[in-house]
């Protein structure tokens, strides 16, 4: 039998009140979204003027980012044509649910990945910077 740790509900809240309250800070409504260590959505939120595209992308970069446990924009620069780690092409995986844009990173807890942020509607930097935002906010009131 596996014990596997997951953010609550709690846990998600917060995290999604760090990403907010940078995205007010730079002037961007985002969408954001929280999965479970699976990639299974937990909790969403979208800010008032968020992009209608950006609800199905946060969920999509925090899937990716739980489920391989890696940040998005990593995978971004390992999808370039012609890169040594021969990943071109991994997000038409899944449907197209993988997602290779900055912007989603992973929850860990003491190297366990148990969650994933994905937050999508300004440039990638800036969904990345209120993501890292949201960990941050995290890492202070939960951990």
């Amino acid at each position: 039998m596996l014990s596997i740790n997951r953010l609550s509900q709690s846990d998600a809240n917060v995290l999604i009140a760090g990403a907010v309250k940078k995205a007010e800070e730079i002037g961007v409504p985002m969408c954001i979204a929280v999965t479970d260590e699976s990639g299974n959505l937990i909790a969403f939120e979208r800010m008032d003027g968020g992009k209608i595209h950006s609800i199905t992308l946060a969920q999509d970069k925090a899937f990716t980012a739980a489920s391989a446990r890696k940040g998005t924009h990593e995978y971004n620069q390992a999808c370039i044509p012609g890169a040594d780690n021969h990943l071109f092409g991994i997000h038409t995986a899944l449907g197209g649910r993988l997602c290779i844009v900055g912007g989603g990173l992973p929850v860990s807890v003491n190297g366990e990945v148990i969650g994933g942020i994905g937050v999508s509607s300004g440039a990638p930097s800036q969904d990345l910077s209120c993501a890292q935002a949201g960990l941050e906010s995290f890492a202070k009131n939960c951990i």
